[in-house]
């Protein structure tokens, strides 16, 4: 089969687009025909090596933790799943991913795909919307009438986050550029600031927060000042830089690392299904794009989700 694949930590010219084996599937896994995978930034850092200690992975590895797609094989212990049935899912980060023509993966891991979108587009679904909804479902304990703060709203995890934030009964602010502003407001945010006109500090300016979601890379400073526009008893949650809690205001501060969770996930495929959870698609671009793919995501030049077809 083809698929992109890097031989070493580097840069992006470490991704060759090449002939690799095709996977048969264990006992406890199926493979799937992939329909798309992904772009996420992690897979940068895994790239170059950032996160050897924490996700090694062994060589030549293949990159992409989203799938989405239909299965092919079924291993001798899988039960519940079909060849045709289509499927997506979030992979390990350690282990071979789905940027490649076909994939492993073990069952317990797949949910079914939504069934009102296009295969390929819901492979911009698994990673992000189960980081979002961890955010602030599992983490934030997000309910009807919260005051929540989202920063970096404009990204892809900060789509889903609004989205489900709104979804809830959450009264939404919004960092967002220009560039996102229109796509932040239709997934239901209240309030968009605009981050490259007015500091946010500024812009909200006496108001605290019950939920403030950081989804951005922040200095220790800008951090402590996100965690500030916390209201006594709220919480601060992270996927990036970690912040400090304030025992004294009764504040929280949880880092969100995503895992894999095909219930949480098959919940998210309901809501997509039901039309209350918006797939947004950037880009689509061949799979022999993706070293390409990661240099851009480097200079900031990726207008949004971007997902990757065999």
């Amino acid at each position: 089969m083809k698929a992109v694949r890097f031989h070493a930590h580097g840069d992006s010219e470490v991704l060759a687009y090449e002939e690799a084996p095709k996977p048969v599937a264990a006992a406890a896994e199926v493979v799937v025909k992939v329909a798309a995978t992904s772009f996420n930034p992690v897979d940068v850092a895994i790239r170059a090596g950032y996160l050897q200690q924490v996700f090694p992975v062994s060589f030549p590895h293949v990159p992409g933790i989203d799938v989405a797609g239909t299965i092919a094989e079924v291993g001798a212990e899988v039960t519940g799943w079909a060849v045709g049935d289509a499927v997506v899912a979030f992979l390990p980060m350690n282990t071979d991913g789905a940027g490649a023509e076909y994939v492993a993966v073990a069952a317990d891991l797949l949910a079914s795909a939504p069934r009102n979108v296009e295969l390929a587009d819901t492979a911009a679904l698994p990673a992000v919307g189960l980081t979002a909804w961890q955010a602030l479902i599992e983490h934030a304990g997000l309910v009807a009438g919260n005051s929540v703060l989202i920063n970096g709203a404009g990204g892809a995890v900060g789509g889903y986050a609004v989205q489900l934030a709104a979804r809830a009964g959450a009264v939404v602010t919004a960092t967002a550029s220009t560039r996102s502003a229109d796509r932040v407001h239709a997934d239901g945010a209240d309030r968009i600031v605009d981050y490259t006109a007015i500091p946010l500090a500024q812009a909200v300016s006496g108001q605290q927060f019950d939920v403030v979601v950081n989804l951005v890379a922040t200095s220790p400073e800008e951090t402590a000042a996100l965690v500030d526009l916390v209201a006594d008893g709220g919480i601060f949650v992270s996927t990036t830089t970690p912040g400090e809690p304030d025992p004294e205001r009764g504040v929280r501060a949880e880092r969100v690392f995503a895992r894999s969770d095909a219930t949480q996930l098959a919940g998210l495929v309901a809501l997509v299904d039901a039309g209350d959870l918006r797939i947004d698609v950037a880009a689509r671009r061949p799979l022999s794009e993706l070293a390409a793919v990661h240099a851009e995501a480097v200079t900031g030049q990726l207008p949004g989700k971007t997902i990757l077809l065999p």
